[in-house]
Formats: C-alpha cells, structure tokens, sequence
C-alpha cells in the first residue's frame, strides 16, 4: 500500500467496507452464495452479513434467488459499470468503427447501452440521406421494441430479465410491437440464435432497424451497435444480406477493442 493509500485507509468507514467485501466475494466461478458461505468467507457473524445483503439488495447490488434463498449480483453493478465504460473511452473507442459504419452503408448508426428497463443512445452518427430517423446521443427507448435493446436483453439470464421487464411494462407502441412475455422470450432466443436483432417496425411505423452485440474482455454484452432507416431502405432482404454482416462485423471490431476474444465467452452466453 503506497502512502497516500495508507493514510486514507485511516478514515475507513467499516461497514462500507465490508459491504465491498460482500460484493468481491461473487467471480466469474461463484455466481450465488448464502448468507452461511459468506459469514465464513469474511468471517463475520450471520446477523451482520444478512443486514448487508438487505442494504445492498434495496439499492439493486444484490438480488436473492427466490428458489434457493441464495444471492448473487443485481442489476445496479452492471449499470455502474456501464458508466465506467463510458467515460473510460467507450465512445472514443467506437466513434470510428461507428463512423467507418456509416461509411459503408449511408444509414444512421448508434452506440447503445442498457439503463435498467431502457436503452441509451450514447454516440450517433447520422446518414447523409435526405429521409432519415432522427436520433441523438441520450435518447432513451424501451427495450422491448428496439433492436437495440433486444441485442442485449437477448443475452441476459431469464431472472435477469424479468427483473428488467418488471419495471417497464411492454406497452403495444405499434401493431407489431411483441407484448406477450412468452412470444418475447422465443424472440429473444431467435436473437441470440441469428446473433442481432431486427426492429421491424415495433417502436415507431415505418421505420426499421438491426442492432447486434458489444462484448467486454469477460464476454459479457455491455453494450450493442446498430443501424436504423425507413423501410423504402431497410428492406429485410437487404438487412440480412448487407446490413447484418456490416453491423456484426463493427461489433466485433469494437468488442475486441475491448478485449474480447472469442473463446472467452462462457458456455451459457
């Protein structure tokens, strides 16, 4: 510990740090643990880590498993994750492939993430196209009917997503927007299967898009690139055939960036 760790370990607020504990004991190998595993892992009596987990579990750190009373990391990590990336570089780190995106095909392409039950446009990148679908940095959409959310709610785990889908109702935005949880389900395997997504016309009428994964060095999706445009140009021939493989390849391109290698994704991923 240098000196300047030294002496601000002084100031330590115990009960913040072993909350911290709490967190760092769950890794890639130890997804769940109980309150018994935990109080012999930090050597702590039951009673102070079960008054931990309900700290942590009220703000969205931790979530407890309902079958097997055990608990794991909620949501809010990932979140507080996800603006870690974004002011680390992660726009820095895609404006070119966006830009190089953009080259390729003359249609607006995005850089979203997920912000609990909504996806966030953080870069754009406009079409030179007089008819296009206007978006800007910030704009934040429901998952359910946005490529670009279902690009990474695809890859979530099914406790996962329903504790995302429980704060936002899936609202019929169109006539073909997927309102029924189990046909919403089935969507998102096809998602995962096809490895992007497709919009067709589920958020706003006449207006498609696809969106396909970011991975980080863990293989975990952090984020998703897409392309959206009318449907006089997104035809869904044209989609498969030349905006899929474009959007893909720019995933992978920025997920290597960020470390990512392909063997490095886990079995259930």
């Amino acid at each position: 510990m240098d000196h300047q760790k030294k002496e601000k370990a002084d100031y330590l607020v115990q009960s913040v740090d072993r909350a911290l504990d709490v967190l760092e004991s769950f890794d890639y190998q130890t997804g769940e643990l109980g309150v018994t595993e935990l109080a012999e892992k930090l050597h702590l009596p039951k009673n102070n880590i079960f008054r931990l987990l309900a700290t942590l579990e009220v703000r969205g750190y931790i979530e407890q498993d309902k079958k097997t009373a055990n608990y794991r990391l909620g949501i809010k990590p990932f979140e507080v994750a996800n603006v870690f990336l974004h002011h680390l570089g992660f726009r820095r780190q895609a404006r070119p492939i966006i830009e190089e995106l953009v080259d390729q095909c003359d249609e607006t392409a995005y850089l979203a993430v997920l912000d609990g039950s909504e996806v966030i446009y953080v870069l754009v990148q406009d079409t030179t196209q007089m008819v296009r679908v206007a978006s800007f940095p910030g704009r934040r959409l429901p998952v359910h009917c946005t490529a670009a959310g279902k690009a990474q709610l695809a890859y979530e785990s099914a406790d996962r997503l329903d504790s995302i889908l429980q704060h936002q109702p899936m609202r019929k935005l169109t006539e073909h927007t997927i309102t029924d949880p189990q046909a919403f389900r089935e969507h998102l395997r096809e998602v995962a299967k096809l490895g992007f997504a497709v919009d067709d016309e589920e958020y706003e009428p006449w207006v498609r898009c696809i969106a396909a994964p970011v991975r980080d060095y863990s293989g975990k999706v952090v984020a998703s690139i897409g392309l959206s445009g009318p449907i006089s140009r997104f035809s869904l021939e044209r989609i498969k055939h030349k905006l899929a493989p474009l959007v893909k390849t720019a995933t992978m391109k920025l997920s290597e960036r960020l470390g990512y290698e392909a063997r490095t994704v886990p079995a259930d991923q």
